[in-house]
């Protein structure tokens, strides 16, 4: 009988790309890998992978056997889970994404609490300007900001957030027309270097678009490396309520368009799509919505 520990030793190297990709993943040789595929292969009697020096490719039986082996290896966890489950509190490892700053301020403060509640879970928080792909990487969960994208997860919504347009005072006069703020200095995002413009709506429920004027005089995949560049006067930032509001309430940085609102933007829980949700998953993810509900 084949052993599942064969069956998630292929599909690691089937998501990994290679050999060496799998065994660093594994924590193994690269040979042993190499000599758990052949022991597979040669148990099953046919070919599941073709080699080349850098990576290896699925057969059509390959292709086959990898998507029964994720349903088995689903199914098979989730009998673990449910047996320790009756018997004991959250156990395993979480691992969850996260942006630096949204990780800092919010996502960190929730997991003591939650882990306080669940000792026997052990966690790792990354946290990652670009997004990572979560099978790939094998991340449980992503908390992800703004707008969805067709990514193939599952997702939950977890709250929305407004953002703001702020500056140092002084930057330009109080209550400055649209026309005068586009000129403005601006520092951008990467993730919205090549936004063409932001949908605003005015007290009155009015149309209006922010759109800024030439090339940012900085860009950075960080929202606080542009907080700090905003707060050194050095141009106009969008960046999220959450982050700025403290600065707003202290006079370092004024809203810029106050008689303005952007569209909200909202948290998202990401998590890869299976048959089976791991209840690690779903307990983190009702917890960290209560959090944000209180």
């Amino acid at each position: 009988m084949v052993s599942l520990d064969r069956f998630e030793l292929f599909c690691a190297v089937v998501e990994a790309g290679s050999f060496t990709a799998a065994a660093t993943r594994l924590c193994q040789t690269r040979a042993a890998v190499s000599f758990g595929i052949k022991q597979l292969e040669s148990q099953l009697g046919v070919t599941l992978l073709t080699r080349t020096t850098r990576r290896v490719a699925l057969t059509d039986a390959g292709e086959g056997f990898y998507r029964r082996c994720v349903q088995v290896l689903e199914q098979a966890n989730a009998a673990i889970e449910q047996a320790r489950a009756e018997h004991a509190g959250l156990q395993g490892s979480l691992r969850i994404t996260s942006t630096v700053e949204y990780g800092l301020r919010v996502v960190a403060p929730a997991l003591q609490l939650f882990m306080r509640e669940h000792p026997l879970l052990s966690v790792r928080l990354e946290t990652h300007t670009a997004q990572v792909d979560l099978v790939q990487e094998r991340f449980d969960v992503a908390i992800r900001l703004g707008q969805p994208h067709d990514s193939g997860y599952r997702g939950v919504c977890l709250e929305h957030y407004a953002v703001r347009l702020v500056m140092a005072p002084g930057l330009c006069a109080p209550g400055a027309g649209l026309a005068v703020v586009n000129a403005l200095p601006w520092l951008a995002h990467s993730r919205f270097e090549r936004q063409a413009g932001w949908a605003l709506t005015d007290g009155e429920g009015g149309a209006a678009v922010y759109e800024p004027e030439g090339r940012p005089v900085m860009v950075a995949d960080n929202a606080s490396i542009l907080r700090a560049f905003a707060l050194q006067g050095m141009g106009v930032a969008v960046l999220p309520a959450w982050l700025v509001d403290d600065d707003l309430s202290a006079g370092t940085l004024v809203d810029v368009l106050s008689a303005y609102r952007f569209a909200e933007q909202a948290v998202y829980a990401l998590y890869p799509a299976s048959s089976h949700v791991p209840r690690k998953v779903r307990a983190w993810i009702d917890f960290l919505k209560g959090y944000l509900g209180r």
